[in-house]
């Protein structure tokens, strides 16, 4: 993954074709977590990992909110996992406006290994408790992020987001504490 740091260099830079360069690395890579993370989804879905790899490298590459210089590695894949959030969280919006009035489901986050898990009115929800999180704590929500939306480990998260082992252990064990008494609050 060296390689990928040199080419977010040359993109920072304005180089033209290190985008190009850029997708055979990291492509794979992304669409092996999505498809890996999608497996469970419910019979009937429609999006698909190559769709969901397709769509986050096209807001990454064309000027969407999630384009711009990326820091290495971790920077480069936070961002590819806000797009996918983003992404999910659109769709879920979409399938909610169509269908109202069903009920939260209950989300363990040690299991859900990616929020294409989850059914739209539970991804919702876990990114409105997302959002109230970012304020209370940016670093817990960015490592939930990474988690959910994007698929990276515990370990990956931790990595791409500068944390010694024990301080990811400790901001997802607070983080997921945080998210839990949230879901309480709603579910009762």
């Amino acid at each position: 993954m060296g390689d990928v740091t040199v080419i977010l260099g040359r993109i920072e830079r304005g180089d033209p074709h290190a985008a190009e360069d850029l997708l055979p690395l990291v492509y794979e890579e992304l669409r092996r977590v999505a498809a890996h993370k999608m497996a469970n989804e419910a019979a009937g879905h429609t999006l698909q990992p190559t769709a969901l790899v397709h769509e986050a490298w096209l807001r990454l590459t064309n000027g969407g909110s999630e384009s711009g210089a990326w820091n290495g590695r971790g920077h480069f894949f936070g961002a590819a996992a806000e797009a996918m959030r983003r992404i999910l969280i659109e769709r879920a919006r979409a399938k909610a406006a169509v269908k109202r009035g069903s009920e939260w489901e209950r989300v363990d986050l040690e299991k859900v290994d990616i929020a294409a898990d989850a059914n739209s009115d539970t991804l919702l929800f876990v990114n409105e408790a997302l959002e109230k999180l970012q304020r209370e704590d940016p670093k817990a929500a960015e490592l939930v992020k990474l988690r959910f939306f994007g698929g990276l480990t515990l370990e990956e998260s931790g990595d791409a987001l500068g944390f010694s082992e024990r301080t990811a252990k400790r901001c997802w064990a607070f983080a997921r504490a945080w998210l839990y008494a949230e879901m309480k609050k709603v579910n009762g």
